[in-house]
């Protein structure tokens, strides 16, 4: 019986360079069943590479790629994943209502045409050809096959570039269902609301190596930035000037300060605006958590 938290995949040590350059360093990561491990980088920080070591699609020039207790190259552990990666080779001349057909028949148990359909949301692009979508029209329709298989784990990378809103809100929406399914999911992604929304767990590479590893209040924490709101008499160019500020905005009669100090910019705050109110202070989100480790990490 499949348990929820059972690791499904592993990196362990896992190297891998393409000639003189290093993509990946000693990583260190596990995938388990019922969760969603987000990898967060800069470009070429590696995740991409340690996604294709998981898939199989490269083997680590030292250390371990274990994919279903077994090398992610055999039939076997490839058969129960789905895959939507950043390149595909899906034939243009087919329309979408053909690609699910062709897709489905690979797996011995695949979901419903009906199925796919729903949780991909392309009903609208049944009877349209492949290469004459756009972009984001054949992200949803990649994001389709990717699940037709029922797949116990998915490999994301990037599968939301490109999607207006409704239709991200439609992979969301399925992400989650597919993980009370108990499905894991290792997903890559620029945005970090998306990884701040979906993950249970979030590694963060930067030059190769895995600098921050945790669930995403973990992650958070890491950092010393508190966001304080406001509304205040004050200036923010009379707050901008406190040593203590990293930055101050102004969004209409708030104002919106970072700083790594926060107890001592309120107690400032305090001082000097015998008016202030609506105060409230909170720590850094996910977004500037990533942005202050990867640049400690360079």
């Amino acid at each position: 019986m499949n348990q929820a938290g059972e690791t499904i995949a592993r990196l362990q040590g896992a190297s891998k360079n393409y000639g003189d350059v290093l993509a990946l360093d000693q990583v260190d990561l596990e995938v388990r069943r019922g969760e969603v491990q987000a990898l967060l980088g800069p470009n070429g920080a590696g995740k991409t590479t340690a996604i294709s070591l998981l898939l199989g699609l490269l083997r680590p020039d030292a250390g371990t790629a274990v994919l279903f207790g077994q090398s992610p190259q055999s039939l076997a552990a490839r058969s129960r994943l789905g895959a939507m990666l950043q390149t595909t080779g899906v034939p243009d001349t087919l329309t979408v209502g053909e690609l699910i057909t062709l897709f489905r028949s690979y797996y011995a148990q695949p979901r419903t045409v009906a199925d796919c359909v729903a949780l991909a949301g392309v009903a609208d692009l049944l009877r349209n050809r492949y290469g004459r979508l756009s972009g984001g029209q054949q992200r949803r329709v990649q994001f389709a096959l990717a699940i037709c298989g029922r797949p116990q784990i998915l490999f994301l990378d990037e599968p939301t570039t490109g999607l207006d809103l409704d239709a991200r809100e439609t992979i969301w929406k399925t992400i989650r269902q597919l993980v009370a399914e108990n499905c894991a999911v290792v997903l890559t992604t620029h945005y970090l609301e998306e990884a701040e929304a979906l993950a249970d767990h979030v590694s963060v590479l930067a030059r190769g190596r895995i600098v921050a590893a945790g669930s995403v209040q973990q992650v958070r924490a890491r950092v010393a930035q508190r966001r304080i709101r406001c509304v205040s008499r004050l200036s923010e160019q009379a707050i901008g000037a406190w040593p203590e500020v990293r930055s101050v905005v102004r969004d209409g009669e708030h104002i919106e300060i970072v700083t790594d100090l926060a107890e001592t910019v309120v107690r400032q705050l305090l001082f000097e605006d015998c008016e202030l109110r609506e105060l409230e202070v909170r720590r850094a989100g996910l977004a500037e958590a990533f942005v202050e480790i990867t640049r400690e990490a360079a």
